[in-house]
């Protein structure tokens, strides 16, 4: 699904910087942001911190049309995005302005649908694809299906359908998704214990092992003693 600019973010000059002026910003809710691209210097404004969040909520490559302090609309790409480790804010966005009929290099996600076959694993091993888009016409994201895949199968981004007009940046022999054979946890168990031996690590047993091991020593004894009669 293409991108529309129709999320509009009303931008204020900013004149203040610094961590203490970024803060007084953010405690009024709202976004230190860098507009640049095309050549020109770039331009620092605030943004809206609650629209802001909601316009690029599920869509890292939302087009957003700035309305800039001088009343004129510039579109713009979000190319950097600094978030807070512990609250869900934005501190800081560094935008790309954008022309209609541009292109740009872009990441998109990538979904996995569908059941491979029994017994399988299904390991995504990447998790975007970069391409070049028109600047308005950026897929939301692209879906490749598993269904029914044999261990062994593998998807490539050469193998991801792309919309028209979309070309792949990415290497075409980029793995995606990777379907393998289901390990028991026996086997898991057997390749850990070989491991641990080659890295010459002394494991320490189990409960249940022990036991195991205790039972094992009562039964020969008695079967020593059935011996000796």
């Amino acid at each position: 699904m293409a991108q529309t600019p129709d999320l509009r973010l009303v931008a204020e000059a900013r004149t203040e910087f610094g961590k203490g002026a970024a803060r007084r910003i953010r405690r009024a809710d709202k976004i230190p942001a860098v507009l640049y691209g095309h050549g020109s210097d770039p331009v620092h404004v605030t943004l809206p911190g609650h629209d802001t969040m909601l316009a690029l909520k599920g869509n890292a490559n939302a087009v957003l049309t700035i309305v800039m302090p001088d009343g004129d609309d510039q579109l713009a790409l979000a190319k950097d995005v600094q978030r807070e480790v512990l609250r869900p804010f934005i501190e800081h966005i560094d935008l790309i302005m954008i022309r209609k009929g541009e292109k740009v290099i872009v990441d998109v996600p990538v979904i996995v649908e569908g059941d491979a076959a029994p017994e399988t694993n299904v390991i995504t091993d990447s998790t975007v694809l970069s391409v070049e888009a028109d600047a308005l016409s950026i897929p939301e994201s692209f879906t490749v299906s598993v269904e029914g895949l044999e261990a062994g199968s593998q998807i490539l981004a050469k193998d991801v359908q792309l919309p028209s007009g979309v070309t792949l940046i990415s290497d075409e022999e980029l793995l995606v998704v990777n379907v393998t054979q289901q390990v028991s946890a026996e086997e898991l168990e057997a390749e850990l214990a070989e491991a641990e031996d080659e890295a010459g690590i002394e494991r320490e047993e189990s409960d249940e092992e022990k036991e195991e091991a205790a039972e094992g020593a009562e039964s020969s004894e008695e079967s020593g003693e059935g011996d000796d009669a």
